[in-house]
């Protein structure tokens, strides 16, 4: 069920996740998701959301401007 609007529909499929930092911008990619189809309301599991922190933590310790990763071929 959506968190926003209560719909329960939604879907699996990928987002687009950034984070700016410090002046730069992090962007992880291919990230599993559940989109609301009435809404699109982006929510992640626990475990894509524990994933995604320890990305950008890592991307946070070598972040020059910009910092574009695939969490596909990361996680």
């Amino acid at each position: 069920m959506c968190n926003a609007c209560f719909a329960n529909n939604k879907i699996k499929t990928t987002t687009t996740f950034t984070v700016e930092y410090n002046g730069g911008i992090i962007v992880v990619r291919n990230v599993p998701c559940l989109e609301c189809q009435k809404c699109g309301e982006i929510t992640f599991t626990d475990e894509v959301a524990d994933q995604l922190e320890k990305i950008v933590a890592a991307a946070k310790t070598v972040l020059q401007d910009v910092s574009v990763i695939d969490y596909s071929k990361v996680a």
